[in-house]
């Protein structure tokens, strides 16, 4: 069933393909919309059909690179913004310099509230994300957020695919709430990796609380990006006596060596989903796994189209 004009859903450079995949679950074609770069690099954006008046998307990743797919966001809006569009809702499936949501230290910025000042003062209406880094950055926005999770996708493929023996492991304290939660979904045990970050993307897993020997280990985080936590972990839980070892992530930036640390890790399979397209290297790894939250965003979008509750779907 395809919906009333008024809903338009444009898609930036970042991730055209799941732009395709939303369209088609709403049963609408993307908007036309072109991007180009000057000689310079700057980035130009041309609107190629009407919205005034209309209720509009935008579905843009602000995943590598980052600095070009923020700044290409923030001119769709005001473009949008310019060409008289009723609303403006930002789909972020992820949310760069999230990581940067608070002072670690003396005289550094707190980032992830900047981009929403700048997501904001472009002219946002709302915001829908996926898997927030922190939750407290949906309060960094003076507009609407509906930080949304690709839970239910990832716990469809844990139940179908991985043994009743599991134990899901959480590679640090952050994210142990979003183990708890799994963990009780699934009925399974819970892990906690101690593990002490000694300079910016790089760690050192130094203890794991709870039981895991003889047990399926599931790392479970928002996350990997150099894999350095995934693989520290890893070789934590094997040396502990897990009998197999997989992770799920659902933000799959994968830079640097991340690729080939996974290769030579104890992780048998990594399953991640499509809120970034995989490169070429990370495409022909042998243990990833892609799950698609397009249907997922798709019902969002529906619903925040049609002022219905969103936060059913992760009851």
């Amino acid at each position: 069933m395809s919906f009333e004009p008024e809903l338009k859903l444009f898609g930036g450079t970042s991730n055209p393909d799941l732009t395709r995949e939303v369209c088609q679950y709403l049963g609408i074609k993307p908007g036309a919309i072109s991007s180009k770069r000057f000689c310079d690099g700057e980035t130009q954006v041309e609107v190629g059909e009407n919205v005034r008046g209309r209720d509009v998307f935008i579905l843009q990743s602000t995943c590598p690179p980052v600095n070009d797919n923020l700044m290409e966001l923030l001119i769709i809006i005001d473009a949008m913004k310019r060409a008289s569009a009723k609303r403006i809702t930002a789909v972020i499936p992820y949310y760069g310099y999230g990581r940067q949501d608070r002072k670690v230290k003396p005289r550094v910025p707190i980032s992830a509230k900047l981009v929403a000042d700048l997501i904001t003062m472009a002219g946002a209406h709302r915001v829908v994300a996926m898997d927030l880094h922190a939750g407290q950055i949906q309060g960094y926005f003076n507009i609407p957020v509906d930080n949304i999770f690709a839970a239910p996708v990832i716990l469809k493929y844990i139940h179908a695919n991985f043994s009743d023996n599991l134990v899901i492991v959480s590679p640090d304290a952050g994210g142990v709430e979003r183990a708890r939660a799994f963990a009780k979904r699934l009925d399974a045990s819970l892990a906690i990796i101690d593990k002490r970050r000694e300079a910016p993307n790089e760690a050192e897993a130094m203890n794991i609380i709870g039981e895991v020997a003889g047990k399926t280990a599931v790392i479970l985080d928002d996350m990997v990006d150099t894999a350095g936590t995934l693989t520290q972990a890893a070789a934590a839980l094997k040396k502990r006596g897990a009998c197999a070892i997989h992770a799920c992530c659902t933000h799959p930036v994968l830079s640097g060596p991340a690729v080939e640390r996974i290769e030579k890790s104890a992780i048998e399979t990594i399953v991640v989903t499509n809120t970034i397209p995989l490169g070429e290297r990370a495409k022909a790894c042998g243990r990833m796994t892609v799950l698609s939250v397009a249907d997922l965003l798709g019902e969002t979008i529906k619903r925040s189209y049609h002022s219905q509750s969103v936060s059913t779907l992760f009851v």
